[in-house]
């Protein structure tokens, strides 16, 4: 019994440290959300994962370096890729599970797209969506 807890520990350690293959932008946008319900998507067609954009009325550079600023100050965070419309954040939980975090700045509609989702497991109690109502809040007050 402990050998497969502990392999099962083991397997849960390793898939905490690969990023997941389908992060980034295409065609404008970022990927959809899963079915489970530790996802939220600004892009999402489904209400369960469905979070606003943030708007923004600065440059798009101006807006990027804004949500940096935020997403900096913010606590157990990794920047992991970034570009001037693109970027992806690890954020730790005190548990030590991984969410990974995207931001897309769509400069034509002047809003800042998101997508959080937990990295492992199915229920996250609301996390991914207080992380990122926290960042716009803050992100509107800078």
């Amino acid at each position: 019994m402990a050998a497969g807890f502990s392999s099962g520990r083991f397997s849960l350690q390793r898939m905490q440290r690969v990023t997941p293959a389908n992060l980034g932008v295409k065609d404008n946008r970022l990927s959809p959300c899963p079915s489970s319900p530790n996802c939220v998507s600004s892009q999402s067609d489904d209400e369960r994962h469905k979070i606003d954009p943030i708007p923004f009325t600065s440059t798009p550079a101006e807006a990027m370096d804004r949500l940096k600023k935020v997403v900096q100050a913010m606590e157990r965070t990794t920047f992991v890729r970034e570009s001037p419309d693109y970027l992806h954040v690890e954020f730790r939980t005190s548990l030590g599970f991984v969410d990974d975090v995207e931001f897309y700045v769509d400069g034509s509609q002047k809003v800042i797209h998101l997508r959080s989702a937990s990295r492992v497991g199915y229920w996250d109690l609301g996390v991914n969506r207080k992380r990122m109502e926290s960042i716009r809040t803050e992100f509107e007050r800078k």
